[in-house]
């Protein structure tokens, strides 16, 4: 898969306009390759996780309808900045739901750690989402599924998809210590910066060959 992360800074008042205009995200649900897009806010910020069968898939979106959708929304005008990062999946976490696009269609909540990595950490960073993170929240009830992105080489984008916050708050209170002790986070990463983003159903875009 590949994954694409956006983040819009929204003036003071401009949700409304923002929203809207994301709503015209729907007309991608044909697009061949999606395997779907979710989002919320974060503060003064939009942000939105989009997934992809592949590059290739991504590539064609880009090419072929990206730049319309956007012209026909008006979204360019509704917010003063915005921040892209997309790249390869190279780790799929499986939870309760039954594939990725079960999980997009259910959440709730989607939690977010982006990570800077230290040089040389990456290989390790890896083996310990595989081994440590993926089974461990797996086991907490309600995580629906995730996937670890590579956005470049020193950054690895980390998102989880929830059924809600009581589910997350309690893998947080009973789980999270643990395995952040087992994970030994301060030896792989110069940087984490963590998002938490109740989901806005609105925004949810999903293939509509379901």
């Amino acid at each position: 898969m590949w994954g694409k992360w956006i983040g819009c800074e929204v003036p003071e008042g401009g949700r409304g306009r923002f929203s809207d205009a994301q709503r015209a995200w729907a007309a991608i649900g044909d697009q061949p390759g999606l395997v779907g897009q979710v989002g919320g806010w974060d503060g003064g910020c939009a942000r939105v996780l989009g997934l992809w069968a592949d590059e290739e898939a991504y590539g064609r979106f880009m090419r072929e309808r990206h730049d319309a959708v956007v012209a026909a929304s008006g979204q360019g005008g509704t917010y003063t900045a915005i921040v892209v990062g997309a790249g390869e999946v190279v780790l799929q976490m499986a939870g309760d739901a039954v594939d990725p696009r079960d999980a997009l269609e259910t959440a709730a909540l989607l939690r977010v750690a982006d990570c800077r990595i230290r040089p040389g950490r990456a290989g390790h960073f890896m083996d310990v989402q595989r081994e440590v993170w993926a089974p461990g929240m797996a086991a907490a009830g309600g995580m629906l599924g995730g996937v670890v992105t590579r956005l470049d080489p020193q950054r690895y984008l980390v998102t989880t998809l929830w059924s809600g916050a009581a589910a997350h708050e309690r893998y947080a209170a009973e789980q999270l210590p643990a395995l952040r002790e087992r994970a030994a986070v301060t030896d792989d990463l110069q940087a984490l910066t963590g998002h938490l983003l109740p989901l806005e159903p609105a925004w949810t875009v999903l293939p509509v060959d379901r």
